[in-house]
């Protein structure tokens, strides 16, 4: 018996991909077509992805929280619905549930990694270099979770994965979107190697070890995007890889941070 895919558990009957001449297919149909929509939503991202690089503080906050909501906008002028997104509220307490058990395995992972002496230097990072402990309050409470998981989760795992897969499927909404998610880290990644001295040790400090660093977190974030994507789909929710995504950047930060 075929497994049913939990992203179906809110998605409307007319979703069905109904056939020409089937009055359900108007009910899907929005001011624009799905392609379209993806399109608008990449361009949305390129400038999203300049703007919030450059900008930081509380303009940063409100960008991300726009062009969240600009997304969702697409996504409803396509004809989708926050189920589209992994938003549905009949799956947020599954998806909540599947969040905090990763938070706590990425939790044990990250302080056995913090107490073995082998691993302990790929939590050091120059960027901790002065902060203090308010500042990495602000920054795992209130920057991650919003500068960076809100966003590029409704973009990558809820606008973007659900546009795709409305019209080619799971396979192709996981590629499109896990692709153009290792692509939105290349700007993050120009000085990551100047940054990570683990990583330095190991592609170097000339020119040529910082365009290795960038493919290396390109590779890297692409990979992770497929493992969200899976997440997305098994658990029905957006909160599930807002939930492992937020633990992997603000965890990380405060190991880091304890270990200077």
């Amino acid at each position: 018996m075929p497994r049913r895919d939990p992203d179906d558990a809110e998605r409307p009957a007319a979703r069905a991909r109904p056939t020409a001449g089937d009055p359900a297919r108007s009910r899907w149909r929005g001011t624009i077509g799905t392609w379209p929509a993806v399109g608008l939503v990449i361009a949305v991202l390129v400038g999203a992805n300049l703007l919030l690089h450059h900008w930081t503080g509380p303009l940063r906050l409100v960008a991300a929280v726009a062009v969240s909501a600009l997304l969702l906008g697409v996504l409803r002028w396509s004809g989708g619905t926050l189920a589209d997104a992994g938003l549905a509220r009949g799956t947020l307490a599954r998806g909540a549930r599947w969040a905090l058990v990763l938070i706590g395995l990425v939790g044990l992972v990250y302080a056995v990694g913090a107490l073995l002496p082998d691993t302990r230097s790929l939590f050091e990072d120059r960027r901790y270099d002065g902060m203090t402990g308010s500042g990495l309050a602000v920054r795992v409470l209130v920057v991650v979770p919003v500068g960076t998981v809100l966003v590029e989760e409704i973009a990558f795992r809820g606008v973007l994965y659900g546009l795709v897969r409305r019209a080619r499927g799971t396979v192709w909404a996981t590629s499109v979107s896990s692709l153009l998610f290792g692509l939105w880290h290349v700007l993050p990644s120009l000085h990551l190697a100047a940054a990570k001295p683990a990583l330095a040790s190991v592609v170097g400090d000339s020119a040529l070890g910082a365009v290795l660093a960038i493919a290396a977190a390109v590779l890297f974030t692409a990979a992770a995007g497929v493992l969200f994507c899976e997440l997305r789909r098994r658990s029905g929710s957006l909160l599930a890889p807002m939930g492992l995504h937020w633990a992997v950047n603000a965890l990380g930060y405060l190991v880091g941070f304890l270990l200077r």
